[in-house]
């Protein structure tokens, strides 16, 4: 009999498998409660779901294994010690179903079918027998689906209140997607091998099969290597700046003897012991090791594979350090960690990122340059091309495959690589065309250390904007893409980036409930995808959290505003939402905080003046959201197109044409659909009135945050005309708060003078341009976000 699988103590479920199976014995009921069908709340939803009536008993049930394997004795095996360590009562477990001898014994059935898919199973609950049916992976599925299947309280693991008995169901399914994966950055802030397990049971409870460890990168290296002692002696350290916030501007290294040095790293038993418990979960471990870029860690441990003209305390070698493409020593240095992290690691995919290479000194080394000579390359992007192609020829004659962020398509992507597509999924899209796999990760859909919720109401964050419902909407398969090429699309997974997540508490408040929802988004078939079906069955899964003590984020208890604005006297209609079900919504519209007496939502309203609207939502008489606020603001300029000198970002489109002159403000996250992304020096915003009226006031909002490339505008002119010809200046007004002033924040320009008679106003917003000189990025493209152009 195979060793028993170790139940997570942090969790006390072993959250992947059965943890609510503890009311397997030990009963305290012996009926089968009436409204059993109705607890019926599986996330990710099963392509199949039909209920039958009634349900199974639990006081008496035994477990047998039929047409079983080892592995599926160990499942059984896990059932059984689950139920003694929770009820006291460890039932039996037989090797073989007799129907005329056991079926009187109220079996649970776990039956071995090799016919299956790897991960296809099928669960049939009646009165008299549970049957889970499925190859290895498929059975562990169906354990988690048994769990779900149980009252959320019995979680607790409180032998008085357990259930007893299972709704009568009969469940068939097969996953949509193969690659259901979730990220984890322990460079930035390092987690311990503990919280490490326990995101793999967050994975594992939600049916994910992916785990990618991002290891390596400029702030921490984070993985013992055997012949590069220096990676982890020096590279895994730096000084403790937390109680400043993030700064790239700060992460510097520790030195030898700096009396707070801030890090931690993975010796290879501690990566073993990670990568056991993750099998038994059925996730693959996927190692992340940076390179060509975000090195600096690595660089500041061995300098020697830096191109000869860096300067190892230039900021930006400290962010986005670069290995030397030049030197051959380099890939021997790179290779020899290969090597051990393929010894290490038995998972097919190796990521070595490849993303945001700078090629600064690239440009000036003279072994990069000579490199690109003696290979007949055209340019840098040629270089980081070799780059790839080398590494990866090496990684094929290890009978391992390449994997990397979509920035590996520059130069020309290597033969067999597959992409992993995070600047939207055109990368991607352009791979698959290329019949090279792909693996979405859409930024503004997968990245959790973006808001989840308005930001004055959130914990500090990355910045952007991407709510529970946003993270439900995700396709990996974008429309467009269609036939041979859609097949390429394995699937795709959320990243956690952790600049501002420096506990495992903020981590599960980060990626929970989001990563519910990403799995729904992976798992179940396109069309079957149902938003308020997942918004009830969530309640559910809330449950199952607070019962489990997990941190798990309120944010979606919020509510927040869908507006439409008539094209003909831009009226505004409000409606209410929020991605929980089951809550009362209250606003105001005086800008007063709502109470359990202020106006209940019932349909949509309609606003034709200004107003502050504020809402929350209540459970009864207790507000359970925070207060979320917009204001709606009519001006002379609502309604009206303007015509602006600079295109927006098609990644930051705002509402479209309308947007600077629709009545509205965006929050502090540039993602929440109210601000347009430009990006130049300056942008010239002319507005026709329509009419000759008077005008003495201009003002202009930006969203400002440093740490993402977004900088708040340096000055607003105004000028003014009659017949949209010749323009008169009325006012210049220039930003005094210092651009390094962290983010996120709302900056106003407001230009007041003498009223002056005009139909055509024009603002000129002047903005950086450039990153300045003492930002991470500084030379490259700066960001103007701008949301609403008032004029009165």
């Amino acid at each position: 009999m195979s060793r028993p699988l170790k139940i997570y103590p942090a969790l006390l479920m072993i959250a992947a498998l059965t943890a609510a199976l503890c009311i397997f014995g030990g009963c305290a009921k012996d009926t089968v409660p009436s409204d059993i069908s109705e607890e019926i709340a599986i996330v990710p939803q099963p392509l199949s779901v039909e209920t039958l009536g009634g349900g199974f008993l639990l006081g008496k049930s035994r477990i047998f294994v039929e047409n079983g394997d080892s592995e599926t004795q160990r499942l059984a095996d896990l059932l059984a010690n689950l139920i003694e360590q929770t009820s006291g009562r460890r039932p039996s477990v037989t090797e073989g179903y007799d129907s005329g001898r056991d079926s009187s014994k109220m079996p649970i059935i776990l039956s071995r079918s090799d016919q299956a898919a790897q991960e296809e199973y099928t669960i049939e609950i009646t009165a008299d027998h549970a049957v889970l049916s499925g190859r290895n992976a498929g059975l562990f599925y169906a354990i988690q689906v048994i769990r779900q299947l149980l009252p959320a309280e019995s979680l607790g693991f409180d032998p008085k209140t357990m259930a007893t008995a299972l709704p009568a169901v009969r469940i068939r399914d097969i996953p949509r997607f193969s690659w259901r994966g979730m990220h984890l950055d322990v460079s930035r802030h390092f987690m311990p091998v503990d919280f490490v397990k326990r995101y793999i049971d967050y994975l594992a409870m939600h049916r994910m099969n992916i785990f990618h460890w991002h290891l390596t990168d400029g702030t921490g290296w984070r993985l013992a290597i055997d012949k590069y002692p220096l990676l982890t002696d020096k590279g895994a350290w730096r000084k403790d700046i937390r109680k400043e916030g993030w700064d790239f501007t700060k992460i510097v290294a520790a030195e030898e003897n700096d009396p707070a040095p801030y890090g931690g790293f993975y010796t290879k038993d501690d990566v073993r012991e990670i990568l056991a418990y993750a099998a038994e979960r059925y996730v693959t471990v996927i190692p992340e090791i940076e390179m060509p870029g975000h090195a600096s860690a690595a660089l500041y441990a061995y300098p020697e594979y830096l191109c000869s003209n860096a300067d190892s305390t230039n900021r930006e070698f400290r962010n986005s350090g670069v290995f030397c493409a030049g030197k051959e020593e380099t890939f021997t240095f790179l290779e020899d960690i290969l090597n051990e992290v393929i010894e290490l690691f038995p998972s097919e995919y190796i990521h070595i990122g490849g993303d945001e290479v700078s090629k600064r000194f690239w440009k000036a080394c003279p072994e990069c340059q000579a490199r690109m000579k003696a290979e007949g390359l055209d340019d840098e992007e040629e270089l980081q091309s070799y780059f790839i192609r080398r590494i990866e020829k090496y990684l094929i004659s290890k009978n391992r495959r390449l994997l990397g962020w979509d920035e590996i398509l520059e130069g020309g992507l290597a033969p067999e690589a597959t992409v992993m597509s995070w600047r939207g999924m055109q990368g991607g899209v352009k791979a698959a065309e290329q019949n090279h796999d792909v693996i979405m990760t859409p930024e503004n859909l997968c990245y959790f250390n973006l808001y989840q919720g308005d930001p004055d109401l959130e914990p500090k964050a990355w910045g952007g904007y991407l709510p529970l419902n946003q993270v439900y909407s995700f396709d990996p398969v974008p429309e467009g893409l269609t036939g041979d090429s859609a097949k390429h699309v394995l699937g795709g997974q959320g990243c956690l980036w952790t600049e501002f997540v420096p506990t495992e508490e903020m981590a599960e408040y980060m990626i929970l409930p989001r990563l519910s929802a990403m799995a729904e988004a992976l798992w179940t078939p396109a069309g079957q995808k149902d938003w308020d079906s997942f918004r009830r069955r969530m309640t559910k899964q809330y449950r199952r959290f607070e019962s489990l003590g997990v941190n798990y984020a309120k944010s979606q208890f919020n509510v927040y505003f869908d507006v439409a604005i008539d094209p003909d006297n831009f009226n505004a209609t409000y409606s209410l939402v929020s991605d929980a079900a089951g809550l009362d919504m209250r606003y105001t519209l005086d800008g007063s905080d709502p109470t359990a007496s202020s106006t209940l939502y019932d349909s949509p309203f309609e606003l034709d003046e200004s107003a502050v609207v504020k809402a929350a939502s209540f459970d009864g008489d207790t507000m359970v959201s925070g207060v979320r606020s917009e204001t709606y603001t009519r001006h002379l300029a609502s309604g009206k197109k303007p015509v602006l000198s600079l295109d927006y970002s098609s990644r930051f489109p705002g509402e479209g044409e309308y947007t600077l002159t629709n009545c509205r403000y965006g929050s502090k996250a540039y993602g929440d659909g109210q601000w347009q992304g430009f990006l130049g020096s300056e942008l010239v915003v002319d507005i026709d009135l329509g009419a000759v009226t008077d005008v003495s006031e201009v003002a202009v909002t930006s969203n400002h945050n440093p740490s993402v490339w977004l900088f708040m505008a340096e000055g607003l002119t105004v000028e003014l005309s009659r017949d949209g010809k010749k323009f008169t200046p009325a006012a210049t007004v220039k930003n005094e708060t210092d651009q390094q002033t962290k983010g996120p924040i709302i900056s106003e320009l407001k230009a007041t003078f003498a009223p002056v008679a005009a139909r055509h106003v024009r603002a000129r917003i002047k903005g950086l341009g450039k990153c300045p000189e003492w930002h991470v990025g500084s030379g490259a493209a700066a960001w103007l976000f701008v949301d609403e152009v008032v004029v009165k």
